[in-house]
């Protein structure tokens, strides 16, 4: 038994090495184009976006210093928060928070990381497991629940229990109660990516912190009305449909500066900029020719007196091309997790 559980620990490690990697790949990848085009690394935001894959595989990104992720299937993805929600180390940004984690944290500051100390919901760690170990406690429910986990406190430095953050603070309490707890991560920011159905704007406006998708004036308007007040306002990117795909949603170019004046008088909704998916191709004058139509309509938006700051454009396979042409917000999932398994309804 103690052996299963110790190929289990080293295969999570094993797992957690890979994932971290590929993060730092996909950040050397953002710092390298933005230099190259003149632009400051710090300008350019990493959303991770974890469609299909497991609650570990985000908390390993999450211990890898990634806080920002992006989820296209709603019930997968509540199912995905809930589980997050129990693991000790990891908080959910307050609905309303506004801060995309950026990839040149300060030096002088580190990584804001926390290790994962797993306990069953009934009480103290069991008495046999060494520092480090990640195999599960005993009293799992099911294999398939997973293992029971106490959320984590939030302390300051005089080792006192903190109250809730006021919704849109990002920034994490001071200090720990331990030195030997390590710095702790800041929360997560869930991004929905993608066409919205009507029947699924309430639990998006509940529980999401961003929606890139928006492209139509009735899902605007619906998510305004279901957004709880006192969670703040709801960031969105309208999405811009740039290569006329007719099976892709978005809205055409020429109807996105109207679109963007009716959302943007919508009450809990802050307009923050577009979103592109264009038509893949290996071709990067092509690539750079999409993104940099989506650029010039941000600025057109912009000279009819509503300011945006985002860009929401590129993947694992064009993400250089996306920052050439300015880019603030660069979507990555195959590259940091790896292939996909068939989408889940």
């Amino acid at each position: 038994m103690l052996a299963a559980f110790d190929g289990y620990n080293e295969e999570c490690k094993r797992i957690m090495t890979i994932i971290a990697a590929r993060l730092q790949a996909v950040r050397d990848r953002i710092r390298a184009a933005a230099l190259s085009a003149g632009r400051c690394p710090d300008d350019i935001g990493l959303l991770a976006v974890s469609k299909t894959f497991s609650p570990a595989a985000v908390a390993e990104a999450h211990a890898a210093g990634q806080c920002a992720f992006g989820e296209n299937y709603l019930q997968e993805a509540l199912g995905k928060m809930q589980a997050l929600a129990l693991m000790p180390g990891i908080a959910t940004a307050k609905l309303g928070d506004v801060a995309v984690q950026r990839q040149e944290p300060s030096p002088q500051a580190g990584p804001l990381l926390l290790p994962l100390e797993w306990h069953d919901a009934s009480g103290p760690q069991d008495a046999e497991k060494r520092e480090g170990d990640m195999r599960p406690s005993v009293g799992v429910a099911s294999p398939q629940a997973g293992p029971l986990l106490l959320p984590l406190e939030w302390h300051d430095a005089s080792g006192q229990r903190q109250g809730e953050q006021e919704a849109g603070d990002m920034r994490h309490t001071a200090g720990v109660a331990s030195p030997q707890a390590g710095p702790l991560l800041l929360p997560l920011e869930w991004h929905f990516i993608g066409p919205i159905q009507s029947n699924k704007t309430r639990q998006i406006a509940e529980h999401f912190s961003w929606v890139h998708g928006v492209d139509r004036i009735k899902i605007a308007e619906r998510l305004s009305a279901a957004r709880p007040a006192h969670k703040g306002p709801l960031q969105i990117c309208l999405q811009v449909n740039v290569s006329g795909e007719q099976s892709k949603s978005g809205v055409q170019p020429e109807d996105v500066v109207r679109l963007a004046q009716a959302v943007s008088q919508l009450p809990l909704l802050r307009l923050r900029g577009l979103m592109a998916i264009p038509e893949p191709t290996d071709d990067s004058a092509v690539q750079r020719a999409r993104f940099r139509v989506v650029r010039q309509l941000k600025e057109e938006i912009t000279r009819h007196g509503i300011e945006l700051d985002t860009l929401s454009m590129g993947m694992s396979d064009d993400l250089e091309a996306a920052i050439a042409e300015g880019a603030t917000l660069v979507r990555v999932g195959r590259a940091i997790f790896g292939e996909r398994s068939p989408a889940r309804a």
